[in-house]
C-alpha cells in the first residue's frame, strides 16, 4: 500500500498518471473521511476513478456511484465436474444466447413467471420509495433478465478441483442508467444554484438533509435491488440451459451475488459515512466475493480480510489499461483468437476491445490484493458469452 497523501491510499502497483491525478482530485473534496482508497484495478472513470472506495460525510457524488448502479457479479457452484460435461460446448453457448437478451437495447419480448414475480417485488419497492421507474424507462420490466454490453458477460468455468461454476456480470440496465444520469444532472444543477465550486463538473454532489439527496438515495437503492434481481433472473436461466445441456438436474453447492458499483451506510474510523464503492467489492471479514479477470483469463472467488485502511474493500476485476478505442487500434482479431484458444466464444471481431491484453494482468491485481482478500478458488473459462 502506498500513501499518495494523507487523504489517498493506493493499492495499485500499475497506476497511470491520469488515474492518479483523478483520484487526487476526488480525494481533495472536503467531505471525504477519512481517506479515499484506490484499489489495484484502478483506471479513469466518469467523475471518480473506477476502482476507488469513497467515504463521504454529509454528501454523495452520484457520478461516483456511476451510471450502472448496482453492477456486480453472481456465481453458482454446481455439483458437477469437468468429466460430467459434454464435449461439444457450442450448444450451451448458443442456448444461453437465446435464453438471455444480449447487448445494449435488447430486452425480453415477454416476462417469464420468475421475472414477473421479481418485477412485482420491485414494483412494491418503488411504491415504498415513492417513485415510478417507468418515468425513466417505460419498459423497465422487460429489462429484467437481460445482460447488456461492454464488459458484461456470462461464463462457464472450472475451479482448481475441476468443479463447474456458472459466472455472470451485469447491472441495472437501461433503467439504472437513465436514473443515474438524471441524478447526476440534478447534482450539477444543485452545485450551480448554490454557487458550489467544483474541481470537475462530474464531482457535483448532493447534500444530506436535502430533498434532492433523499430522492437520490431512495431511487439508487431501488436500482441496486433491480441489479441484484436481474443477476438472479439471468443465473436461473443459465442454470436451466446448463441442466438441459448436461441432462442432469443442477444441485447448487454455493451462490454468491455481490455489487461492485454501489453505496451503503457504513461505520469506519469512528464515524458513520456514506461509502461508495465504484468498481470495488465489500471485503469485510469473512464476506464472500467475486473478482473476474478479462475474457480468456482467470477469475477468483474470494473472502474478505476486513482491512480497515481499505475500508473493508477490494478490487472488482482486472481494470482497463487500454480504452476501448485504443484497444481497437492496438490489437487484432487474430490476437483475440489466440487469447481465447480453448474457450468456446462467439468468434467475432466485435470483441477486440475486450481482449485480455486491454486489461491489467489479473494475477498482478490479485498480488496487489493480498492484504485485502483471501483467494478461495481460481476459475478458468470453458465458455464465454458477451453482448456486442
Amino acid at each position: 500500500m502506498e500513501e499518495i497523501n494523507p487523504k489517498l491510499l493506493n493499492w495499485a502497483s500499475i497506476l497511470d498518471p491520469v488515474t492518479r491525478e483523478q483520484a487526487i482530485t476526488t480525494a481533495s473534496l472536503s467531505f471525504i473521511f477519512p481517506h479515499l482508497a484506490l484499489m489495484p484495478d484502478a483506471h479513469p472513470g466518469k467523475g471518480a476513478t473506477v476502482g476507488s472506495v469513497i467515504p463521504t460525510i454529509g454528501a454523495i457524488i452520484p457520478a461516483a456511484v456511476g451510471v450502472d448502479i448496482g453492477c456486480g457479479m453472481i456465481a453458482v457452484r454446481t455439483q458437477l465436474g469437468a468429466g460430467d460435461l459434454p464435449a461439444d460446448r457450442r450448444p450451451l453457448r448458443e442456448a444461453i444466447e437465446r435464453a438471455i437478451p444480449l447487448s445494449a437495447g435488447h430486452y425480453n419480448d415477454v416476462l417469464t413467471p420468475s421475472a414477473a414475480a421479481r418485477c412485482r417485488t420491485l414494483e412494491r419497492a418503488a411504491t415504498e420509495a415513492h417513485f415510478d421507474p417507468a418515468a425513466y424507462s417505460p419498459n423497465w420490466r422487460l429489462q429484467l433478465g437481460t445482460l447488456g454490453s461492454g464488459n458484461h458477460f456470462i461464463e462457464v468455468s472450472l475451479d482448481e478441483h475441476d468443479r463447474v461454476w456458472l459466472f455472470l456480470h451485469s447491472g441495472s440496465r437501461g433503467v439504472g442508467n437513465k436514473l443515474a444520469l438524471h441524478h447526476i444532472e440534478i447534482a450539477r444543477r444543485y452545485a450551480s444554484a448554490h454557487s458550489i465550486r467544483l474541481p470537475h463538473p462530474d464531482l457535483a454532489y448532493l447534500v444530506e438533509g436535502t430533498p434532492e439527496f433523499d430522492r437520490y438515495i431512495a431511487e439508487m437503492r431501488w436500482a441496486q435491488h433491480f441489479a441484484l434481481l436481474n443477476r438472479e433472473e439471468m443465473m436461473d436461466r443459465v442454470v436451466l440451459q446448463f441442466e438441459r445441456w448436461t441432462g442432469v438436474p443442477s444441485l447448487e453447492q454455493e451462490r454468491i451475488n455481490c455489487h461492485h458499483n454501489f453505496t451503503e451506510r457504513e461505520h469506519h474510523f469512528g464515524k458513520d459515512v456514506w461509502l461508495t464503492r465504484k468498481g470495488a467489492i465489500d471485503a469485510s471479514p469473512g464476506k464472500p466475493g467475486l473478482i473476474p479477470g478479462s475474457m480468456g483469463t482467470a477469475s477468483y472467488v474470494v473472502v474478505g480480510k476486513g482491512n480497515p485502511l481499505s475500508l473493508n474493500s477490494s478490487p472488482h476485476g482486472a481494470g482497463r489499461e487500454y480504452s476501448r478505442t485504443a484497444a481497437r487500434k492496438t490489437f487484432t482479431f487474430s490476437q483475440l483468437r489466440e487469447a481465447m484458444a480453448g474457450i468456446e466464444f462467439r468468434d467475432t471481431a466485435e470483441f477486440i476491445d475486450e481482449i485480455p491484453q486491454a486489461y491489467k494482468p489479473i494475477d498482478r491485481v490479485m498480488q496487489d490484493s493480498a492484504d485485502l482478500v483471501e483467494v478461495r478458488h481460481t476459475l478458468r473459462q470453458l465458455i464465454n458469452v458477451k453482448g456486442d
